[in-house]
């Protein structure tokens, strides 16, 4: 998903006298967390689509848990926070986050999809708890100077996370040695789905361990700042008391920022729409035989990540590329997708500090629809490689579309960000269309059309949408 933004209401930045590398550390830490708890869920889906046996519209239902929590608890985390302070609201939002991946052992041992919903849902609340939390501290841990650079390490430390956890998560759902897929498939149905079912607790329960380990750091071991000060978008604001400020009641008095809410809705919906039916999309092409350069990449990522297997339990084995495209092969393909945000990312830095940011953004956003309009016309391994493209192109749409939605809102630019930060809830809203299309309306193809018609949308607010009226 995007990149941590600082924040719209940025505390002032502490003393540079003081060292702050083990709280960054630790920042850095919960953002690579972030990255890949988030991303692990676009292997989830065809894994559960299996184990549970549900149509691409039910297994879309694993999104809309998950991001569904933002617009449910953005607002909540906010008073949790101002009751228990942003450190022991860290340790709230870490622990939560642990119960959230216990769930998936009982969901497991019942492969009841209701269950993984309300798991995946706990998680999710936790990440939001952990998000509003976490995203002031990355602006005021050190010089304010620098304070872009720590966004950006952050950022790339998110974009990281989420291009391993793919990966590392197809070796572990649809990878395994020879031996565990005969054995696998030599049994009735119902016993294999049972077993099968039981490879997801491995990751979840060393995930929870993990988790619970960190809220002991924060708890005992670290002491963060208070943070303190009037916040920064509201000292001019309160001084220049303009007139056209003065007769606005409300953020959503300014249509500049409504029409940057849906951008935020369709963006993430866009982002992860595209991320979570990539394998599905791929087995719909019906491709038989990989490309040189795809089984050179498979094969390539797969030593490299290999030892994972071993980590969980299992023995390693390689990914087959000699049998077209498969559900292993797909999951590499999915890192490939959120690394490329990762290498956007890490260019994109010096690209927005040289260039017009908004002429940055009427490009990706115009590449984007072409990628995937391309991807409809094309077939095979062409149109799959056209979509994994896409992830370069999403890279800089949210630090250069957050922004443009606040400029301009003064006093109310708080609340803006509020509301710009529950629009993440497209996340859970365009995967569940982009199911239904494809369950009830033609197919995955045209179930494509939806991400399409978002990048229209975001070259519309980029060339016209974000001025302020």
């Amino acid at each position: 998903m995007a990149a941590p933004l600082a924040s719209s209401s940025t505390p002032t930045a502490l003393p540079a006298a003081r060292s702050y590398a083990g709280p960054m550390v630790l920042m850095t830490t919960l953002f690579f967390l972030f990255g890949a708890v988030t991303n692990f869920n676009d292997v989830l889906m065809p894994y559960l689509k299996d184990v549970c046996q549900l149509t691409d519209l039910q297994s879309s239902a694993v999104q809309s848990a998950f991001f569904g929590a933002y617009f449910l608890m953005s607002l909540p985390a906010g008073w949790v926070l101002k009751k228990l302070g942003y450190q022991r609201g860290i340790v709230v939002g870490l622990l939560v986050m642990a119960g959230g991946a216990l769930l998936f052992i009982p969901a497991a041992d019942s492969r009841a999809f209701g269950l993984f919903l309300t798991a995946l849902a706990v998680l999710g609340a936790g990440i939001t708890l952990l998000q509003v939390a976490a995203n002031p501290y990355v602006s005021v841990l050190g010089p304010a100077r620098s304070a872009a650079a720590r966004v950006s390490i952050v950022g790339v430390a998110n974009n990281f996370g989420g291009s391993l956890s793919p990966l590392v998560g197809g070796l572990i759902l649809f990878g395994g040695s020879v031996a565990l897929k005969a054995r696998l498939a030599a049994l009735p149905l119902a016993q294999r789905l049972g077993e099968e079912a039981q490879l997801v607790k491995g990751p979840y329960m060393g995930l929870a361990a993990f988790l619970v380990l960190l809220a002991g750091v924060f708890f005992f071991l670290v002491k963060l700042p208070e943070i303190e000060g009037m916040d920064a978008d509201e000292a001019p604001a309160a001084a220049a008391g303009t007139a056209s400020l003065s007769q606005r009641t409300s953020a959503l008095a300014f249509p500049h920022l409504v029409l940057g809410i849906v951008a935020i809705f369709v963006y993430v919906g866009v982002e992860v729409g595209l991320g979570s039916f990539l394998i599905r999309y791929g087995e719909s092409q019906g491709i038989q035989q990989l490309s040189g350069f795809t089984q050179s990449l498979v094969r390539g990522l797969n030593v490299a990540t290999n030892y994972a297997l071993v980590l969980f339990g299992q023995e390693a084995a390689p990914i087959d590329t000699t049998a077209g495209f498969t559900k292993a092969v797909g999951a590499v393909l999915v890192s490939s997708y959120w690394f490329g945000s990762l290498v956007g990312r890490l260019v994109g830095i010096p690209l927005l500090l040289r260039f017009h940011n908004r002429a940055l953004l009427v490009a990706v956003c115009a590449a984007g629809a072409a990628l995937v309009g391309a991807s409809l016309l094309s077939h095979g391994e062409t149109a799959l490689w056209l979509v994994v493209l896409c992830g370069l192109m999403n890279s800089i749409m949210w630090p250069v579309i957050f922004p443009l939605a606040i400029t301009g809102l003064g006093q109310f630019t708080k609340q803006g960000s509020s509301y710009l930060i529950m629009a993440i809830v497209g996340g859970a809203l365009i995967p569940p269309l982009m199911g239904f299309i494809a369950t009830h309306g033609g197919g995955l193809q045209l179930a494509f059309v939806v991400p399409m018609l978002c990048y229209l949308y975001l070259l519309f607010y980029a060339l016209s949408g974000y001025r302020v009226r």
